[in-house]
């Protein structure tokens, strides 16, 4: 029963996360560098921050920081490079669209951000370890099924429906780029894992079991803010449109925050709803280590319903949705593979 519920708890931050990017396409007049930073902003500082503060006070959170300095380190290090991910995951968005972009960059995060943490621990190579690549092979197959659908659905598409349904629709490119950010995305779940001294310390220190790894994602968004700032910054440079927002009508400064700050609260859901639904695992379970690796499936599968919410497929043929309803199907198998070894 506490699967389950720890499994709703994900499914429901995961939900939110696939509808991160429709807010984004309300912004009116912004250039990209600076929707992105704004909601940036939202999505790793202040409901980050917000969502910490339940966990424990901000004089608690620094004492916990500062007793825990390599680990406080490595978190915003290895969330330095996941911001990379970050960056190139929107691209990724831009060239393939909302369905295929995220299954791409999702499904190499998934296993990677999966086998590497317990490639490290040794978990890897014992029986628990079998089973758990057994499942994150489950989720590469429902993977390539939905990026085979992917790949139908470009071939039947003439080039002006291509264009419709997403307007700069690169497929070599795009894809190129989906894996450079599904690797680099990976390094937010070995940031969690290189803060797990910090989660301890606060559930010691009194703060919930739900709310504990709070904390620790917001100094891996941290990290990744960083990263992104610099590189809106320079994007700001050399567009010249570091005023942009400010030179903004009341009325476009106002709704562009609005929907910055939904698309922030409904990204850092998935990661709020993470450690919530990881609370209700037994710790060093299959379940707990495969976590991530669910995290990212019901991503994939949340991302392409609003995929086929948005007519991303119109026109894609029946063979390309089969194949895409099939992947969906084995990703949702995929999440109860350890539950029956």
């Amino acid at each position: 029963m506490n699967t389950l519920i720890g499994l709703i708890i994900i499914a429901v931050g995961s939900m939110g996360q696939s509808s991160s990017y429709v807010p984004i396409n309300k912004i009116k007049e912004w250039s990209w560098e600076n929707f992105w930073l704004t909601q940036g902003i939202f999505a790793w500082l202040v409901f980050p921050f917000l969502g910490a503060l339940m966990a424990m006070s901000l004089p608690e959170m620094i004492e916990v920081y500062s007793l825990n300095a390599s680990a406080t380190f490595k978190a915003i290090g290895f969330g330095a490079l996941w911001g990379i991910g970050g960056l190139t995951f929107g691209l990724s968005m831009r060239f393939l669209g909302i369905a295929l972009g995220q299954s791409v960059a999702l499904g190499t995060t998934a296993a990677l951000g999966t086998l590497i943490p317990a490639l490290f621990s040794g978990d890897l190579f014992s029986p628990k370890g079998l089973i758990l690549l057994i499942a994150v092979a489950v989720t590469l197959v429902g993977i390539a099924l939905v990026g085979y659908a992917g790949s139908l659905r470009s071939k039947n598409m003439t080039e002006e429906e291509r264009r419709k349904a997403i307007k700069d629709f690169a497929l070599k490119k795009g894809l190129l780029i989906a894996l450079l950010s599904g690797v680099m995305s990976a390094c937010f779940n070995l940031g969690l894992n290189a803060g797990i001294p910090i989660r301890e310390a606060a559930v010691t220190g009194g703060a919930s079991d739900l709310f504990a790894q709070n904390p620790v994602t917001m100094l891996v968004t941290f990290g990744g803010f960083v990263t992104n700032l610099i590189y809106c910054l320079y994007m700001n440079h050399k567009n010249k449109t570091g005023g942009e927002i400010f030179s903004s009508s009341k009325s476009v400064l106002t709704n562009n925050l609005l929907f910055c700050a939904l698309a922030g609260l409904l990204w850092y859901s998935q990661f709020f709803g993470l450690g919530m639904g990881q609370s209700f695992f037994e710790p060093n379970s299959v379940m707990m280590a495969f976590s991530w690796s669910i995290l990212m499936s019901l991503n994939v599968v949340f991302s392409n319903v609003w995929g086929i919410i948005l007519k991303e497929w119109k026109g894609s043929g029946k063979k390309a949705v089969t194949y895409l309803a099939l992947g969906m199907a084995v990703l949702i198998l995929s999440l109860i593979i350890p539950n029956i070894f």
